[in-house]
């Protein structure tokens, strides 16, 4: 069961301000996920992530509908291809919960979003022209939301291509919705059917706070595991979830004890209502680094990241004057590694709150910025 209505949370149902916030950015959680939240403790962390916040009401302007400029990188309806190797396809445009930090909050505000793919044949045949396409991912909204049969029908057709050789599926279904995975056995052998020795099927689970991890959603990632599927996990940084260091590192310890690798630590993208919930990155890479000096190497392995325009940023360092990103993955390929040095700005949540970079090594920055800066 799914709620959907302010009306069906008893605690919540007299509040007309989280109302107005939810018919704006519309509220779904699991009846699972739901009792997890101490509805009543205002600052309960899970409840930060699903539940209406009367914070959105006041700053639902701030941000942008699209703050990677997804767009640009659409080649068809649904497929991006930003990166020479790897290919996105919006699959669905449907949850098993509604983050409210969510940067794709278009898809769910236009129920008839055109950007969710359509047109499967079209989408395969992009993917067999571009020999260089090793990557796939499978998103949207939530890869395991879609149906098993029709699952089942993009990975087989994946499968016949040659030249892919990884398929992503990312999904907070694990954390949101475990028993989708536990209960369907034809998901788990459709897992173990496409995840062959040499070409992996990857899980792309989103854990953002140690509570998540509940004996369902351990059984559910290891029965993914057991079936061949490799499990990593991604989160946001999110304020009043795990910005703070215990909370963090007790994350990555314990997806490390269960066997899950922590991968990627993403600065919150500025997405539209999306303040509420975002940390200026120079504070978030002293929480992340904070985090990480909690653990083992095998729990440290995340980075902390910025999905931009550009490409794939990684926060790599901070002086007490400068703040130095990485190209960890670029559009153009030429500048995969290049570093970028700043002024540090202790009020930025995005590259671009930024001035002109003091340095970028080793190319001059009006190769790399052609049109950012002017």
């Amino acid at each position: 069961m799914f709620i959907t209505k302010i009306g069906q949370i008893p605690a919540l149902a007299e509040r007309e301000d989280l109302r107005k916030v939810a018919s704006r950015y519309p509220l779904k959680v699991s009846s699972y996920y739901l009792d997890l939240i101490d509805v009543h403790d205002p600052h309960d962390p899970l409840a930060r992530i699903v539940l209406p916040h009367q914070d959105e009401f006041w700053e639902w302007e701030w941000g942008s509908i699209d703050p990677s400029k997804e767009g640009e990188y659409t080649v068809l309806e649904g497929l991006q291809h930003k990166y020479d190797s790897t290919v996105l396809m919006l699959i669905s445009n449907q949850c098993a919960g509604l983050c409210r930090y969510c940067f794709r909050k278009r898809l769910f505000i236009n129920k008839k979003s055109p950007e969710v793919l359509k047109d499967l044949d079209a989408a395969l045949r992009y993917i067999k022209e571009h020999p260089e396409i090793t990557n796939v991912i499978l998103s949207g909204g939530d890869a395991l939301m879609l149906s098993t049969p029709k699952l089942r029908e993009i990975l087989a057709r994946l499968r016949e291509i040659q030249h892919v050789h990884i398929i992503r599926l990312g999904t907070k279904v694990p954390a949101y919705l475990p028993q989708r995975i536990i209960s369907d056995q034809d998901l788990l052998n459709l897992i173990q059917e496409s995840s062959w020795p040499t070409k992996k099927i990857y899980i792309m689970a989103h854990f953002d706070h140690p509570r998540e991890l509940t004996p369902l959603a351990i059984q559910a990632c290891h029965s993914l595991m057991r079936c061949g599927a490799v499990v990593v996990n991604q989160t946001p940084l999110i304020r009043g979830v795990n910005d703070d260091p215990q909370v963090l590192g007790e994350l990555f310890k314990k997806l490390s004890f269960y066997g899950i690798a922590p991968y990627y630590v993403f600065q919150c993208r500025p997405a539209l209502g999306n303040r509420p919930y975002v940390v200026p990155i120079e504070e978030g890479y002293q929480i992340f680094e904070a985090a990480r000096g909690l653990c083992s190497g095998l729990a440290k392995r995340a980075r902390f990241t910025m999905s931009h325009f550009l490409g794939k940023l990684e926060i790599l360092a901070l002086t007490e004057e400068q703040i130095i990103f990485k190209f960890h993955r670029a559009a153009d390929n030429r500048n995969t590694g290049k570093i970028l040095v700043y002024e540090r700005n202790p009020e930025a949540y995005w590259l671009d709150d930024y001035a002109k970079p003091l340095a970028v090594h080793p190319l001059a920055y009006d190769t790399l910025f052609p049109s950012i800066y002017v």
